[in-house]
């Protein structure tokens, strides 16, 4: 692709609205996963209801079982904002940014969900203090320590994937080096995954990677034009993503005790697929209601909350309401704690942060150049110790 080719079109510049819209769709899916379709087999007593999901809901746990997909349409769309909003900025920028979106809450939730389960240690208990320290730090599980709530798994993903993008960013973020970087990502994934290299796959994470690529591809045919070249590195990743999607469905299907068909969660990921091919394509980009920017604030936070925090209210509200009336009742007790969350931890501790962090950096580089001390001070503490002065 020429020069002229790979100028940038006309876009409209700043949020996609469509995405935010997009993301609370994906938290919701992943939601009703965990209230609906998950319970049952080996994990009966560790779930919302404390018995098969299936024998709670007919007809609705049968769908349930397959909306875990929606961290399948978390990680594209994270490859897309991720390229998006690392365009032009600098590492610090980039891992200040990441810090200041990905702690205040988590710091938060670890400490409501660790309170929630010491009060009502119904569907878990809660860990000890060592390991809810560890888990303030996000590396739990390199640290072989069991997570506060399971859905934080994903965050240990999303932060390999910061740090593999990270050398894109310190390189300066450009077509042709995204264009290289989800190359080489699929090709170390294809090594990982069928040339038995499998040292590499804490660092290439092989499984989830094609998500990734696929939503890095996506943002060059937004910010630029679709080609060739892009819809095959689309296409491939689509083809590698349905493998995963086999697998984890199987996981889930046997973890909880039920023989599900598995095209669903292979119906899902291409639908997950074709959605962010018309966010890409522009088709989407009419969709700007406002709403949808409170909406996209929402979604972390209510991922963060939902399952451990929403199993035991369910638990706690069982008595008294019927199971559908349940779900709804905690749902929207989660979305108002996510809008708390966002309003009263995010917003408040994201500029402080920011500020530290921007200190830190300051002075970490100012440590490596070499600074002149004032005379005067070289003067008096010469003084002080008795030695000659120059």
């Amino acid at each position: 692709m020429g020069a002229t080719q790979r100028r940038r079109r006309s876009i409209p510049t700043g949020r996609l609205a469509v995405l935010d819209g997009l993301r609370l769709v994906a938290a919701l899916m992943v939601v009703f996963h965990h209230y609906v379709g998950y319970g049952g087999g080996s994990t009966k007593d560790d779930s919302a209801w404390g018995r098969p999901a299936a024998s709670v809901f007919h007809g609705g746990a049968e769908v349930g079982i397959y909306l875990w997909t929606g961290v399948c349409l978390f990680f594209i769309i994270s490859g897309f904002v991720i390229c998006m909003s690392s365009w032009g900025r600098g590492l610090s920028d980039f891992l200040k940014s990441r810090v200041m979106r990905l702690y205040p809450a988590y710091w938060f939730a670890v400490l409501a969900t660790t309170a929630v389960l010491m009060v009502w240690p119904m569907v878990r208990h809660p860990l000890g203090v060592y390991d809810v320290l560890a888990n303030m730090t996000m590396l739990q599980e390199a640290f072989h320590v069991k997570a506060v709530d399971a859905v934080y798994w994903t965050l240990w993903i999303e932060m390999r994937f910061y740090l593999l993008f990270a050398i894109v960013v310190w390189r300066g973020v450009t077509y042709r080096r995204v264009v290289a970087f989800c190359l080489l990502w699929t090709a170390a994934s294809l090594l990982t995954s069928y040339g038995g290299v499998t040292q590499l796959d804490l660092i290439v994470m092989a499984p989830v990677a094609p998500f990734f690529v696929g939503g890095l591809a996506f943002y060059l045919m937004h910010r630029f034009r679709p080609n060739l070249l892009l819809w095959g590195i689309v296409g491939m990743s689509w083809i590698l993503s349905t493998r995963y999607a086999l697998g984890h469905q199987s996981e889930v299907s046997r973890e909880i005790g039920q023989n599900s068909p598995l095209w669903p969660a292979v119906l899902v990921v291409t639908l997950s697929f074709v959605v962010m091919a018309m966010v890409a394509l522009g088709w989407l980009s009419w969709i700007k209601w406002r709403w949808l920017t409170v909406a996209g604030a929402l979604t972390y936070p209510l991922y963060l909350l939902h399952e451990a925090i929403g199993w035991t209210a369910i638990r706690l509200l069982q008595p008294h309401l019927r199971p559908w009336a349940s779900v709804a009742v905690v749902t929207v007790m989660m979305l108002v704690a996510s809008w708390l969350v966002h309003r009263l931890v995010e917003r408040p501790l994201a500029p402080m942060l920011k500020a530290g962090m921007a200190r830190s950096i300051r002075d970490f580089r100012g440590a490596a150049q070499p600074s002149e001390v004032p005379a005067s001070r070289v003067h008096g503490e010469s003084l002080r110790s008795g030695t000659p002065g120059n």
